[in-house]
Formats: C-alpha cells, sequence, structure tokens
C-alpha cells in the first residue's frame, strides 16, 4: 500500500527533486492503522504487515529495506499479547527485540533514521514519581523484558534512531482496552477493574500525530545530522487508574447514547492481586514527557480528549 503526499518544506539533500520515502512496518495494528495517515503528508509511504514483511526474518528485512531505500523507517511492528509472551518468550522477543535489531542493521546500511515504539512496561512501577528516560529499567514481564531488548538493540544497531516509549495504547481501530470496557459494558450488570495500577491512557492518534511532527522536525533539517536522536517518552498527560479509566469511558459512552447495560458507578474497584494474570504488571506507568516536549515543542493533552474522540468514532 503507498499513499503519496506532497513533499515537506524544506527537504533538502542530493535527492530534493524526490519525495521522501517512509517504510512503515506493522500497519495492520491498531498504532500502523493512525500511522498511515499522519505519515502521508511527509512523502511516499509504503505500508507492510507481518506478512510481506517478516521481522523475524532478518534476509527478508535486509532484502525489503534495499529495494525501497527508505530516508525513513516507521517500526510500529510489535508483539503485544502481554500475558501469552509468557509461555511464548521466544515469539515475544523474535518480534519485539530480534526484529527491531534487523531494522536497525538494515536502517544503518542505507542511512535511514529508525522510529521505534517502546512500553512503559519496561519499567517496575515501583517509583512513587513519573518515570525519566534516565531511570534505570526492571521489567517484570516476559513482554517488558522484549520491549527492553528492542530498545538497546535499535540504539546499538542504528545511529539516527529514535525511540519512544509510550503507555495504554488505545484506539477506535483494533482491540484495546477501551474497546473491551464497551464491550463488557453491553454484555454485564457489574464489573470489577483494578484500581491500584496507574498510568497515562495514550491515544493511537496522538503518538501517530505527534511522530509525523517529530519526523517532519528530522526532514526540514535536511538529514544534516544536526537533530537530536535518541530515547524519548510520549503519553498523554495526566494519569488515571484502569477502573476510573473504565468509569470514564461508560460514563462518557452514556452521554453519547451508546447502549450500555450498566453505569459508571456499576464499575467497581479492585487491588490487582484480587485479579492475577500470568505476566505481572508496573504499579506505576506515569512517563515523564518533559523531555519529548521540550525538545520538539509538543503539547501534549489530557488523556481524556483522546478517549472522547475514540467514543465519538465509535458511537
Amino acid at each position: 500500500m503507498s499513499v503519496v503526499a506532497p513533499t515537506v518544506a524544506g527537504w533538502n539533500n542530493t535527492m530534493a527533486a524526490e519525495l521522501p520515502r517512509v517504510l512503515l512496518t506493522g500497519a495492520r495494528g491498531q498504532l500502523g492503522f493512525e500511522l498511515q495517515r499522519a505519515l502521508a503528508v511527509l512523502g511516499e509511504v509504503r505500508a507492510l504487515d507481518h506478512r510481506q514483511c517478516d521481522l523475524a526474518d532478518e534476509a527478508a528485512v535486509a532484502a525489503t529495506v534495499a529495494a525501497y531505500r527508505p530516508h525513513l523507517i516507521v517500526n510500529a511492528a510489535a508483539w503485544t499479547a502481554v500475558d501469552r509472551a509468557e509461555s511464548q518468550p521466544e515469539a515475544a522477543f523474535a518480534a519485539n527485540a530480534n526484529g527491531p535489531a534487523a531494522l536497525a542493521r538494515a536502517a544503518q546500511h542505507c542511512g535511514a533514521l529508525l522510529l521505534h515504539y517502546s512500553s512503559d512496561y519496561v519499567f517496575d512501577g515501583s517509583k512513587a514519581t513519573p518515570y525519566l528516560e534516565e531511570d534505570l529499567p526492571a521489567p517484570l514481564s516476559v513482554y517488558g523484558q522484549s520491549k527492553l531488548a528492542g530498545e538497546r538493540a535499535v540504539a546499538e544497531g542504528c545511529s539516527r534512531h529514535l525511540i519512544l516509549r509510550t503507555s495504554w495504547v488505545f484506539g477506535a481501530y483494533g482491540a484495546n482496552f477501551l474497546k473491551t470496557v464497551l464491550r463488557l459494558a453491553r454484555e454485564r450488570p457489574h464489573l470489577s477493574m483494578v484500581a491500584d495500577q496507574i498510568g497515562a491512557p495514550t491515544s493511537a492518534a496522538l503518538i501517530a500525530d505527534s511522530s509525523a511532527q517529530i519526523l517532519g522536525q528530522y526532514l526540514r533539517a535536511g538529514q544534516t545530522g544536526d537533530f537530536p536522536f535518541g530515547l524519548y517518552q510520549l503519553t498523554a498527560s495526566g494519569a488515571t487508574s484502569w477502573c476510573e479509566y473504565a468509569q470514564f469511558v461508560v460514563e462518557q459512552a452514556g452521554r453519547l447514547g451508546m447502549p450500555l447495560s450498566l453505569g459508571a458507578a456499576d464499575i467497581l474497584p479492585i487491588p490487582a492481586s484480587a485479579y492475577p494474570l500470568p505476566a505481572a504488571r508496573p504499579a506505576n506507568s506515569r512517563l515523564d514527557t518533559h523531555k519529548l516536549c521540550t525538545q520538539f515543542g509538543l503539547v501534549l493533552p489530557p488523556w481524556q480528549d483522546g478517549v472522547m474522540h475514540a467514543l465519538h468514532l465509535l458511537a
């Protein structure tokens, strides 16, 4: 799939006569869906899913990158089944660590920038305040370990890299907590939700739009190398618990006239210990975004804004 859009103003390098080429992996996921829209303003986007580019096959990755010769590679492909990763660690590491490593080597070889996404699950959640980029990771789960390994592979394998950590991703497309809450709220008279884990629900649209803005700044810099590559954290502003998040979703969905079998008061708080899962979750998933906002001039809206946008699309 290719989307052709006008060139970015200021694109200034030896290939100024052609549009910047963007290679997007993970196109069928909820983030990939939004990225196809957001990245179209940057140039010619080639969006691939796992059937077209298996990141576990390094030779195929190298061949794909060599054939397309992208200026930008955006990796939205990932293993996101957190609990299944506990019983299938090889599959999780293949997608979240080995695949990004292969992309990093291919990007380095062709001189492309590689943008890769990571997760709050690289931390153990024991800190009382939001995590900084410099804080020591200590993942609690196989999923978190695989995402941390992917971060390190990208940083070590490609000098022109951006790693964006995010959290609690949702959207109107794909499977996520928000849509699960809506489904359960149609089917059940009561729900119990974990109240002692906190984070910032972050819409895939916000991540995609912010990514496009950052990459646009890179293109306008003319690939001079004078660009702040590295690790950043990107979430919506504010924080909430899973329980308060679900209550907000149901309250707003009701106001939009969506058919529900319960109200916000019917969603009861429980501790995480009352809902054991194969993979441990961090109790504190808050990520400090000051570095990102200061460096790139971004203003990140409250998490509630993204939820309302998604609900309006689903209503």
